[in-house]
């Protein structure tokens, strides 16, 4: 079996490892014309880092990575509102990753390009295009640099081309452009001592008006990563398309947290020594009644963009490559295996889809700066008892299953 993949992100790459270990061929095809450890920093969940690490690439990301401890909300103001431990610290065997997304791609892309042969990932490749029979799929595949088509042959095409998949669109065409919830996003990465336990993701404020995410990315030197949220809906739809890696303004988002300092993070110095800020709207897409047509489906942003809520969009498309390869190779047929992985996975993750839309924790947020501009003392004060633990389901529901079901569930890999 030969697999072709779309797009050497991080489920992609992801899927390409996972293949190879399966005893299967796998070819990446990128768009872009080299590959650079850009953008900014990504949280793991325990079910991804318990794959990867399966993978083998457990001692690289340690090398790395800030093993998550704890995730905290406060208020604007630096008011604590609610906390609970992660990763280890809740009961799973394996931690939650804070770590720079380039890193990631980079370790992911290093591991390929050992295992597979440097050949295995083919940069500067656009797929214009593909027909598939009871034989295989023909995929038209545009050399940016030189100019020139060529038609590859494979037994499954796998679509882990992003937001914008052309694999996508030509599965659904006529399907509507990313939807926008109102808020624009801007992140950065700058140098930082790390605060509270050195390992603590910090969230203030309410994306209702204004709200911050920030966490350290990295042991081998001081790096914060920063998120900041702003609702800005003016009826008018994002102002350019979603792109991770478009230039953000400084001036456009530090007016917003001016004010902002705490006893643990001044918020506008943070964001004043950023060296490169980015800009992106908060979108997805509705969830799809199909991924897979014949020999060919969809993984990762491609199969289904979420908001980045509970630390789930590399994290899932980490989980659909691992049992994409596991299904592939115990099924032993492409289209029974496909038909298998879209089982496994399109309805779990089309719920993650949903529950992120819903946004229960941003809700609660907004009632206390509703209930408290000026800040607090004691948050049993604005907050019964039933609304904070209404945080803490929110992200059941979206990111963290039983502990020790992950802990004791049989592994996905297939040795090949």
């Amino acid at each position: 079996m030969r697999v072709l993949i779309v797009g050497a992100g991080v489920g992609g790459l992801t899927a390409a490892l996972s293949l190879h270990a399966a005893g299967i061929e796998a070819l990446v095809v990128e768009a872009s014309a080299s590959l650079r450890p850009l953008g900014v920093g990504i949280n793991l969940l325990p079910h991804a880092t318990r794959e990867l690490t399966e993978l083998g690439l457990g001692d690289a990301m340690t090398s790395t990575a800030i093993a998550t401890a704890e995730m905290v909300h406060f208020d604007r103001h630096g008011g604590r509102i609610w906390g609970e431990p992660r990763g280890l610290a809740l009961g799973y065997d394996w931690p939650q990753y804070s770590i720079h997304r380039g890193e990631l791609q980079m370790i992911l892309l290093d591991a390929v390009l050992d295992r597979l042969g440097p050949g295995s990932v083919r940069t500067a490749s656009v797929l214009e295009g593909f027909e598939q029979d009871a034989d295989g799929v023909r995929a038209h595949v545009l050399d940016r640099i030189a100019g020139t088509g060529a038609e590859i042959h494979a037994d499954v095409l796998v679509g882990a081309d992003g937001l914008h998949s052309s694999v996508r669109a030509q599965l659904h065409p006529g399907e509507p452009g990313p939807l926008w919830n109102g808020i624009r996003m801007w992140r950065g990465v700058a140098e930082g001592e790390p605060f509270l336990t050195g390992r603590t993701m910090a969230v203030a404020g309410s994306n209702a008006a204004a709200k911050l995410v920030v966490y350290p990315i990295s042991i081998r030197r001081p790096l914060i990563n920063w998120v900041a949220e702003i609702r800005t809906d003016d009826g008018m739809g994002p102002h350019r398309p979603a792109d991770w890696n478009r230039g953000g303004r400084l001036e456009d988002v530090l007016p917003y947290y001016a004010d902002w300092r705490f006893p643990w993070l001044d918020v506008p110095a943070l964001l004043a020594r950023t060296p490169r800020v980015l800009e992106y709207p908060m979108v997805d897409r509705d969830p799809l009644p199909f991924w897979t047509r014949g020999r060919v489906t969809l993984l990762g942003d491609a199969a289904h963009p979420m908001y980045p809520i509970g630390s789930n969009g590399g994290s899932q498309a980490v989980l659909d490559a691992r049992v994409l390869a596991h299904e592939l190779a115990r099924c032993g047929d492409p289209g029974a295996g496909l038909a298998a992985y879209e089982r496994a996975r399109r309805e779990t993750v089309n719920a993650i889809v949903l529950a992120c839309r819903d946004m229960p924790a941003d809700r609660v947020l907004q009632t206390v700066a509703e209930r408290a501009p000026d800040g607090f003392d004691r948050i049993e004060d604005v907050l019964t008892a039933e609304e904070l633990e209404s945080i803490g389901s929110a992200y059941q529901r979206t990111s963290f299953s039983d502990a020790k079901a992950l802990n004791t569930r049989p592994s996905l890999s297939v040795a090949g």
